[in-house]
């Protein structure tokens, strides 16, 4: 070995910069050696080791060591590149002093090199016997700001956290570290110690100008490393503690088996697997089921506990033996009891209420002759115990259709369970998964038994109109067998794949439209239409159920709070627009929630909501009567439709101008709609001489006809009349009254046909203040369902012809 430390200090120029020990000048020659390193960046201020084995490399030593030579220490571009020339190296590099040299038998030389200061290579004079190259000092800027200071405490912190993260940095360094005082001996000595610097990074690093800017990058480079190494000690940490807890539950577990072996106890799983049959026994299923259950426990008790087959037998039976296959809660019969109930929660809805007291009515006689039907034949007992009840509550938003459920159930004594199908599109929601996929559950029926823990709860089907159907299957064909009194007596789940007994459930579905429900689930169900409220049954049960609701749900006793008729029917009319009341009772809501921060705020006065206050509390109103507004000219005719929110009023306009016989119609109509709108037009062409139109006028004119609400879907056969009239009040130039609707489809020979929906469209034109309402001939028999109050305020014209309907509508 060599020592080389006693090194001589090469002299050039007077303006050299200060770097020696003890005041001697570091002086650096314009031409130096140039040794191209590989894979590293040497930082001046810094020794590294470095190994030397090609020819010119071993050469290019040996002449520094003899003549006591600098050298250039520059990277290579590229790695891989054996004998890099001078245009695959980095121009800025660190010139270093020989300190120490060791030779190995193989040839090969390890230096001990000591970075002093940064060069610029200006060019290269010589590529042999290596590479020389004429260079010049690159002084760095070195500033001294808070910035800088600030850069430096965050590095000296990193680079703590760095020697506690990383065993491979020595701990002495960190306290070197902490008392460099120059920040650009403590950029240089940081970067040295950071072995997963990036050679570009390195390069880039010590190629900035600015001590500032090199601090900020270093402390980027250094915070990035950083996260990397907290990530993957907490990785290593958690992935040990998990370990750690899977070896000592081992352990444990062991020593468990140990102690009931001694105890001459069974094990957890042999404990598992007659807790399973006790289960069996007791639950009161079906054979079938009881000897599939049976079947499964004896392939579980075969099993390894960490067989993967072991969890999913497993859950099978805990399925099941938790299937309220034997428990049913007892009805109440008492038909007063249960005509109490439904009047407590429901206002009106007579025809449900009856349908409801009817059900317990059947069921109450069925029972008193019980030992009757025991005597019976065996099939006819069977046909004879059949619930045969699926009620299906057709309605708008809002008439209260879940709560009615809820109301049977409480009348029954029996528990409730709801379910929402909107938007359901798999078939396995309602049948369940096949216990070969991987996390397979039982469909929500039985799913919502197991909750409900009884056989015979009231169940409800919300929204059974808005099932959607895809690639998975169509859930409404899954529900016929769930409907259907003559199948469910022994309704497979997929899940399960033994049969369940449905035949005590009472199903009770609802939906606000009954057209979008597939005909054959239709069939299997009772309809029940609720049609929406009139004013004063809002009134009512805004008084009877909304108002003291509303005062519970706020902290409000009743002396607090309290509304008029008057005040409440001008809410009606002014703040909402439904055939239910559930807006209405948001309304009441705002108000109570007004009053209460009033009482908050320490003014206790009762309050007294009238018509002249409303305003005070709900603020302008929201909605305005337009029919008269609509109709005021030619062309305007007013109809009745039915919609999933309920009744509402269409405006069906027309005009006219110079053309070529076109017929336009918009307003996002349906191909109903629109075939309809094609036959009024057929028609008042037809009749253009008894309206006293002239005939010429259609080989002049286009027509436009259009239905406002455009972004509004619409169809259905009811708006013929409403579209002929409209087109009729056009061409002959008479006003539609602003005081009627109407409702009813036209054939091209001028029958008006009857349509549905006339109790809710009559209450869309009471709501409205209509007078008088046109209806087909053949819907006379609708009149019956109306109520009395609104039978009494409207004047009802039944059309069997077209002409009628003109003749009621236009003004003269």
């Amino acid at each position: 070995m060599l020592d080389l430390l006693s090194h001589p200090l090469v002299t050039k120029g007077d303006d050299a910069p200060d770097g020696g020990e003890e005041g001697e000048s570091l002086r650096v020659p314009s031409h130096l050696p140039i040794l191209p390193l590989r894979g590293m960046v040497v930082f001046p201020m810094t020794a590294v080791p470095i190994r030397v084995g090609q020819p010119r490399s071993i050469r290019l030593i040996d002449d520094a060591v003899i003549g006591k030579r600098l050298v250039g220490l520059v990277t290579s571009r590229d790695a891989e590149l054996e004998t890099p020339g001078p245009d695959d190296v980095y121009r800025v590099g660190t010139v270093a002093a020989v300190h120490r040299l060791f030779k190995s038998p193989d040839g090969t030389i390890t230096l001990i090199m000591q970075g002093l200061m940064r060069i610029r290579v200006e060019e290269f004079v010589s590529e042999s016997p290596y590479l020389t190259a004429r260079v010049s000092i690159a002084p760095e800027t070195v500033e001294t700001s808070s910035e800088v200071e600030a850069l430096r405490r965050g590095i000296v912190d990193g680079f703590h956290r760095l020697t506690d993260l990383a065993p491979a940095v020595p701990e002495e360094m960190g306290t070197l570290i902490v008392n460099l005082e120059d920040p650009l001996q403590l950029v240089y000595a940081v970067a040295h110690q950071m072995k997963r610097l990036e050679l570009e990074d390195a390069q880039r690093l010590l190629e900035l100008d600015s001590v500032t800017n090199k601090l900020r990058m270093l402390l980027g480079l250094l915070t990035q490393e950083l996260e990397v190494l907290e990530l993957g000690h907490k990785i290593q940490s958690e992935a040990q503690s998990e370990m750690e807890k899977t070896q000592r539950e081992y352990f444990l577990r062991e020593q468990l088996k140990a102690i009931r072996r001694e105890l001459g106890e069974a094990d957890e799983q042999q404990m598992e697997v007659e807790e399973f049959r006790r289960k069996i026994e007791e639950a009161g299923m079906p054979e079938e089921a009881e000897k599939e259950a049976r079947r499964e426990i004896d392939r579980l008790s075969k099993l390894p506990t960490a067989a993967a087959e072991y969890g999913v037998i497993r859950t099978y039976l805990d399925w099941l033996t938790n299937l309220p296959w034997s428990v049913q809660t007892e009805d109440n019969l008492d038909i007063a009891h249960a005509r109490q109930v439904l009047d407590e929660d429901h206002y009106d809805l007579d025809e449900v209420k009856e349908r409801i007291l009817e059900y317990l009515a059947v069921r109450k006689l069925r029972q008193e002759r019980k030992e009757e039907l025991e005597r019976a034949e065996p099939t006819d007992l069977i046909r004879r115990e059949r619930e045969g009840v699926i009620l299906c509550f057709v309605g708008p938003p809002g008439t209260g259709k879940t709560s009615l459920g809820q109301s049977i159930a409480r009348a029954l004594g029996r528990k409730f369970v709801r379910q929402s199908l909107g938007g359901v599109r798999d078939e396995a929601e309602i049948r369940g998964h096949r216990r070969t996929y991987i996390g397979a559950l039982p469909g929500r029926i039985i799913q919502a038994l197991r909750r409900v823990e009884t056989k015979n709860p009231v169940f409800m089907l919300d929204e059974v109109d808005k099932l959607g159907t895809d690639f998975r299957g169509d859930p409404a064909s899954a529900l016929l067998e769930v409907l259907d009194p003559e199948q469910n007596r022994e309704f497979r789940d997929h899940y399960l794949d033994v049969p369940f007994d449905l035949s005590q459930v009472m199903f009770i579905t609802t939906a606000n439209l009954l057209n979008p429900i597939p005909a054959p689930l239709r069939d299997r169900m009772e309809v029940l239409k609720l049609s929406g409220y009139t004013e004063t049954e809002k009134v009512h049960i805004a008084q009877g159920y909304l108002i003291p609701r509303q005062l519970r749900e706020n902290g409000l006793r009743p002396d607090e709070l309290s509304f008029t008729d008057g005040a409440l029917c001008q809410m009606i009319r002014d703040y909402t627009h439904e055939a239910g009341v559930r807006n209405l009772e948001r309304e009441i809501g705002r108000v109570s929630r007004k009053v209460v921060t009033r009482i908050a705020e320490g003014d206790g006065e009762p309050a007294r909501v009238t018509m002249r206050n409303v305003a005070k509390f709900l603020g302008k109103p929201r909605y305005f009567p337009e029919t008269a507004l609509r109709t005021q000219l030619p062309g305007v005719a007013t109809g009745l439709s039915v919609t999933s929110a309920g009744w509402d009023l269409i405006f069906c306009e027309a005009t006219k101008m110079p053309g070529n016989k076109g017929f336009t119609v918009t307003g996002q109509l349906g191909d109903v709609m629109k075939e309809s709108a094609q036959a009024a037009l057929s028609y008042v062409r037809s009749k253009a001489n008894d309206l006293h139109v002239d005939g010429d006028v259609f080989e002049s004119t286009d027509i436009h006809l259009h239905v406002p609400a455009g972004a509004v879907p619409k169809d259905g056969p009811s708006a013929g009349v409403t579209m002929a009239t409209a087109l009729a009040s056009l061409l002959t130039g008479r006003k539609v009254r602003d005081d009627v609707g109407m409702t009813g489809e036209i054939t091209l020979r001028g029958q008006v046909l009857p349509v549905g929906g006339i109790k809710e469209k009559v209450l869309a034109a009471h709501r409205a203040g209509l007078k008088t309402v046109i209806l087909p001939k053949q819907n006379e028999k609708d009149l019956s369902d109306i109520p009395d109050e609104v039978r009494d305020n409207i004047r009802f014209v039944l059309a069997e012809q077209v002409d009628d309907v003109f003749q009621a509508a236009l003004a003269s």
